[in-house]
């Protein structure tokens, strides 16, 4: 076995960049913990501007064959990465759970069948893309989307890589090159896609992935001059900074960030649904951009609410990730652990209740958290913390829902439980949210668009919406005359 391959629960993975279809070291490395544990993984290639110069440098070469190449055989190339990411299911599901602590049920039942149904929407959705032609005043108008550039990609440690197939589908149907940088909390399961995307036939240099920290390699990558397209899933902090290095090469941008979403639940819902989806906002130990973290429930029943989501909440286990049994795993890294602690701790110095949890467990465990006597303002409703903590607040009608729904920096999600039709439809076209889910939860489809308003973020993903971010949109305009006859 190479010096440049750690073993993962008897998975081999390279360490190295992935860059113009070889692996490529760098002079320095930088530690992978298992959050599970705290054991190390490996020492992982730390790129710098040079590895992402070349990066950028082998995706610019690959452009114009990977650009010419027909739609269809794109579409086929694309399908049978998806077959090589189904039949390492079990591989990239123990893999990511070593390295992001998320549950490994999940990852074999839904993230990873979810990576190569990404790859195989966008391919299909390539061979239906079009516009229907128009008329203007005897012209035709001619709508094309046209391939823009290599594009880098820069993904998040809470879903590595299904978040990472999300971007590098679209981006690859399109017939960009793409460089991706991997959180350096959660690199490995990238690695294994580049080997799979070689295996399927994937050119040189359409791929390339650059692992290391964002101010190293991540910031080498936005303000490169060669780069076309940047997509950015993430913090507002860094996405700010990631916009001023784009705004300077006029280099479009779309960002998907952070979250406060609320789950508004009003007296004539069912209760025992809208405690369910109360409860399935600890899913990934809360790690979750859309994870409606503010509980909005109507002061009639929020006595009943609260016991019944106790009794349900109390029931979770949280454990080895590994386990069947398990239902909340470890949080990503001892950092983040310490940023979930030092907002609830503050906000119980403040004059917060614990309804449960409220401290932290073993290792990189936080035990699942319900605060009460939260005032609006407060640093625990207005900010992300990513973890698993929820606050409940009441509310006295629906003005007052919308309008406590509505009241803070973000606009990614909400979620309404209530068995009035007419109240949801009334309540939802108020909500500030790039999605509404009404009686549900986490329901996705990648035809919809899916994006962020205020600060959660700049655009829009999925179907057709993803096209228009990595083409440059055509309009082609032909006159009716000026033809010569050939025959």
């Amino acid at each position: 076995m190479s010096a440049h391959t750690l073993t993962v629960a008897g998975v081999a993975v390279d360490t190295r960049h992935w860059v113009g279809g070889e692996r490529v070291t760098s002079a320095e490395t930088f530690t992978d913990h298992s959050p599970i544990d705290g054991t190390v993984l490996g020492e992982i290639a730390r790129g710098t501007a040079t590895e992402a110069s070349a990066a950028v440098a082998a995706a610019r070469a690959a452009f114009p064959g990977w650009a010419a190449t027909p739609p269809a055989e794109r579409a086929r190339i694309l399908h049978v990465v998806a077959d090589g990411v189904e039949k390492r299911i079990e591989d990239l599901a123990i893999v990511e759970t070593h390295d992001n602590g998320a549950l490994l049920r999940s990852h074999r039942r839904g993230v990873m069948p979810r990576v190569a149904h990404n790859f195989r929407f966008f391919a299909d959705w390539l061979l239906k893309l079009g516009h229907d032609d128009f008329a203007t005043r005897g012209h035709t108008n001619h709508v094309s989307w046209d391939p823009a550039g290599p594009c880098v990609l820069i993904t998040p440690w809470n879903a590595p890589l299904m978040l990472a197939s999300w971007k590098i589908a679209p981006a690859l149907a399109a017939g960009d090159t793409v460089i991706l940088k991997p959180a350096e909390w959660s690199p490995l399961t990238a690695s294994l896609l580049a080997d799979i995307a070689a295996e399927a036939g994937l050119p040189a240099g359409v791929l390339n992935i650059v692992q290391g920290y964002g101010a190293e390699a991540g910031s080498a990558l936005v303000s490169h001059p060669d780069v076309r397209r940047i997509s950015f899933t993430g913090s507002v902090p860094t996405a700010k900074t990631i916009a001023a290095a784009a705004a300077a090469n006029l280099v479009p941008a779309s960002f998907e960030l952070g979250g406060k979403s609320p789950l508004l639940v009003f007296a004539d819902a069912d209760l025992d649904l809208a405690v369910d989806l109360a409860v399935e906002q600890y899913d990934n130990a809360g790690q979750v951009c859309l994870a409606a973290t503010r509980i909005l429930v109507e002061e009639t029943v929020a006595d009943e609410f609260t016991r019944r989501f106790t009794e349900k909440a109390s029931a979770l286990r949280q454990g080895d990730p590994r386990d069947e049994a398990t239902d909340i795993g470890p949080n990503i890294h001892p950092r983040q652990l310490e940023k979930i602690d030092g907002f609830v701790q503050r906000a119980l110095t403040a004059g917060a209740r614990a309804v449960i949890g409220g401290h932290r467990g073993e290792g990189q465990f936080y035990a699942p958290t319900l605060l009460t006597d939260v005032a609006q303002d407060s640093e625990i409703v207005q900010e992300e913390v990513f973890g698993p903590v929820l606050t409940l607040q009441t509310f006295a009608d629906e003005d007052e829902a919308v309008r406590l729904a509505n009241d803070t920096r973000f606009g990614l999600a909400a979620t309404v439980a209530t068995g009035d039709k007419a109240r949801a439809e009334r309540v939802t076209a108020q909500l500030v949210a790039g999605t509404v889910w009404v009686n549900c939860f986490f329901v996705r489809d990648l035809q919809a668009p899916f994006g962020g308003s205020r600060q959660s973020g700049v655009g829009r993903e999925g179907g057709t919406w993803s096209f228009d971010f990595y083409c440059d949109l055509k309009n082609t305009v032909t006159a009716p005359r000026g033809w010569r006859d050939h025959g």
